[in-house]
């Protein structure tokens, strides 16, 4: 350690003072966020014992890969590209070839670096997750859109909810009844549903089907099997409008997009026109873990 940049050094010490675990274990965060850290185009990532280091640039600067291989850690790097969305690339320390798994707030999560840009879990939302959590209980009922592994449905079954888990991907679909698994969670008492939100959603309202609670946090931009562009900054008025629809009286409902065109004052506007019999709106900041760009902007409305 005394070899590591002193700002590679601050920045581990300001994880060290933040509460990270407010709901129980966690081991999975960010350690190096960008800008907010000094560190533009860099970002460092745990997941368990594994370290997982992202940057803007092909390689990682000399000095921070030395400090890496130096840890003993199993170290993964992943360039920030839009256009080029593959897996992590083993750095440094042991391999990690199978999925594992990690720990936020007790709960267990399957993770894999072999699986894509993106790892099984947005840290992002953690907090959302807790307050998930909080907000629900035994006996009520969880619609998580655009679920991905579905991370809130397990957040929302550990409490006794049942969750029904939408996404377009069958193995997402079978991620999350892992993850689900993981927790003791039995994947027969829980819903699963394959497809576009948009259908789901106007299929449950014409059912008449309410949920006590609804995750809608859609990529920023996808296209349908039909071909239909979805665009967050042009849709998500009509998409929440549908949610909205399946919401039971006394429901509540995240709303979040990480769309960076979008202002938060644009995003809240979006949602009041949306849902005009919503009582209140409520915006959350990001975990205090992501200290450079709040791109990520969440809403909780509660009907």
């Amino acid at each position: 350690m005394d070899s590591i940049s002193p700002r590679y050094a601050e920045a581990l010490r300001r994880r060290e003072t933040m509460n990270l675990s407010e709901g129980g274990d966690t081991d999975a965060y960010r350690l190096v966020d960008g800008l907010g850290d000094a560190l533009p185009g860099i970002e460092l990532e745990t997941f368990g014992d594994a370290w997982l280091v992202s940057t803007r640039d092909a390689f990682v600067p000399r000095d921070m890969a030395a400090w890496l291989q130096a840890s003993g850690r199993p170290i993964y790097h992943k360039r920030l590209d839009q256009h080029q969305k593959e897996s992590p690339v083993h750095l440094a320390g042991a391999q990690v070839n199978a999925p594992f798994l990690i720990k936020e707030n007790g709960l267990a999560y399957e993770i894999s670096f072999q699986a894509g840009y993106s790892q099984g879990i947005f840290l992002d939302q953690r907090c959302n997750r807790l307050a998930l959590r909080q907000r629900l209980g035994r006996g009520k009922s969880l619609l998580n859109t655009f679920a991905y592994t579905g991370a809130f449905s397990v957040a929302a079954a550990s409490v006794g909810a049942v969750t029904t888990t939408l996404d377009l991907s069958q193995p997402y679909l079978d991620w999350a009844k892992r993850n689900l698994e993981h927790n003791g969670l039995d994947p027969a008492s829980h819903h699963f549903c394959k497809g576009d939100t948009f259908h789901w959603l106007a299929r449950f309202a014409k059912q008449g089907r309410q949920f006590d609670a609804i995750v809608l946090d859609p990529p920023t931009f996808s296209r349908d099997k039909d071909g239909k562009v979805f665009r967050v900054e042009r849709d998500y008025g009509r998409l929440a409008s549908l949610a909205a629809q399946c919401l039971s009286p006394h429901g509540v409902l995240l709303a979040s997009t990480n769309c960076r065109q979008l202002t938060d004052a644009t995003f809240l506007r979006t949602l009041r026109e949306a849902i005009p019999r919503g009582r209140h709106f409520s915006s959350v900041p990001m975990p205090p873990d992501f200290t450079g760009e709040a791109y990520l902007k969440s809403v909780w409305v509660e009907m």
